[in-house]
C-alpha cells in the first residue's frame, strides 16, 4: 500500500496531497503490494495511466487478482475476465512484479486442476505467485506435495505468509492486535522457493522487539536467495501499519550490511544487487 495517511510527517511530507504519495513512496521503496485490485477489481484506465507516469522504471507493482476471480468464480471460467484485467494493467507491464493469486481458505487439493489450468495459460512475460490458505497445504502431506510440484512445474512462487510475530502474544485488549489476529489465517510458515522470485508477506507485531526476533532468520534466508541469483520480494506489515516503513528499513539495512552492499533497493528484488 502507499495510500496511508498515518505516514504523513514520516514517509510523506506533512502537508502534501495524496496524489503525490506514490511518487514519494517510490523514492524510498521499489515495490508495492497492491491489495485494492483484490477488493475492487481492475482499476480505471486513467488510474493506471497515472501510476505509470509516477512510478520510475525500476519500480514494481505486485497486484492481487480480484476476489471475483479467485473467491467467487474459484478460477473456473475466468479466462476472459483475466485477460481483461491484465490488459487494463498493460501500461505497467514493464513494471509488474509477481501478480498474486490469493486463494480462499477452503480452496483445497481437489481444486488444484483449476489452478493448473490458470497457470498453464498464464502470460510468460508476467511473474506469478500463489498464496494458499487451506490447512491441508501446511501439513507436508500429499496435498502440499502436489501443490509444490505444480508450482515448481510452472516456475511459479508460493507466497510465504509469516504471521508468527502477529500471533506470538495474546491480543489482550489491544484493538490493533484483536483486529489483525481476527483477519489473518493462523497457518504454519513453510519457507520454500518454488520459483525465481520468492515472495514473503511479513505480518508484524506492534512490539518492535518481537519483530526483531523473527527478522533474524529472514535476514539469513534473503541473503541466501540473493546469492543464489534469486530476486526475493518481501513486504512488511504491522497490525496497524503505522511503523511498517521503519521496520522495512531496519530489515533492509541488516541485509545490506550482511551482503556488504552500500545500496540495495528496498521492497523489490531485482537480481544481484537489490532486495525485496
Amino acid at each position: 500500500m502507499w495510500a496511508n495517511a498515518d505516514w504523513r510527517g514520516s514517509l510523506y511530507p506533512p502537508h502534501g496531497g495524496q496524489q503525490e504519495w506514490l511518487g514519494e513512496y517510490a523514492r524510498v521503496f521499489s515495490a508495492v503490494e497492491g491489495n485494492t485490485t483484490f477488493y475492487s477489481g481492475a482499476p480505471k484506465a486513467e488510474t493506471v495511466a497515472g501510476w505509470a507516469r509516477q512510478a520510475p522504471a525500476e519500480f514494481r507493482f505486485c497486484f492481487k487478482l480480484p476476489a471475483s476471480l479467485t473467491h467467487e468464480a474459484r478460477l473456473v471460467g475466468i479466462e476472459a475476465e483475466l485477460d481483461a484485467f491484465l490488459e487494463r494493467l498493460s501500461p505497467l507491464h514493464d513494471r509488474l512484479g509477481p501478480l498474486m493469486v490469493q486463494l480462499p481458505r477452503d480452496f483445497g487439493a481437489q481444486e488444484l486442476p483449476q489452478l493448473d489450468q490458470l497457470l498453464s495459460r498464464w502470460p510468460k512475460g508476467i511473474s506469478c505467485a500463489v498464496e494458499v490458505r487451506h490447512s491441508e497445504f501446511f501439513h507436508k502431506g500429499s496435498a502440499e506435495v502436489a501443490l509444490n510440484r505444480l508450482l515448481i512445474s510452472h516456475g511459479v512462487d508460493r507466497v510465504m505468509l509469516d504471521v508468527r510475530p502477529l500471533f506470538s502474544t495474546p491480543a489482550g485488549s489491544d484493538p490493533r492486535l484483536l483486529k489483525a489476529q481476527g483477519e489473518k489465517p493462523k497457518r504454519p510458515l513453510h519457507v520454500l522457493s518454488t520459483g525465481d522470485r520468492p515472495l514473503v508477506r511479513f505480518i508484524g507485531h506492534v512490539d518492535e522487539d518481537v519483530n526483531t526476533i523473527y527478522f533474524a532468520a529472514w535476514v539469513e534466508r534473503l541473503c541466501l536467495w540473493i546469492k543464489q541469483g534469486k530476486s526475493p520480494f518481501l513486504f512488511v506489515h504491522t497490525a496497524d501499519n503505522r511503523r511498517a516503513p521503519q521496520l522495512a528499513r531496519r530489515l533492509h539495512d541488516e541485509v545490506a550490511r550482511r551482503l556488504g552492499q552500500a545500496s540495495i533497493g528496498v521492497f523489490s528484488g531485482e537480481a544481484q544487487a537489490t532486495l525485496f
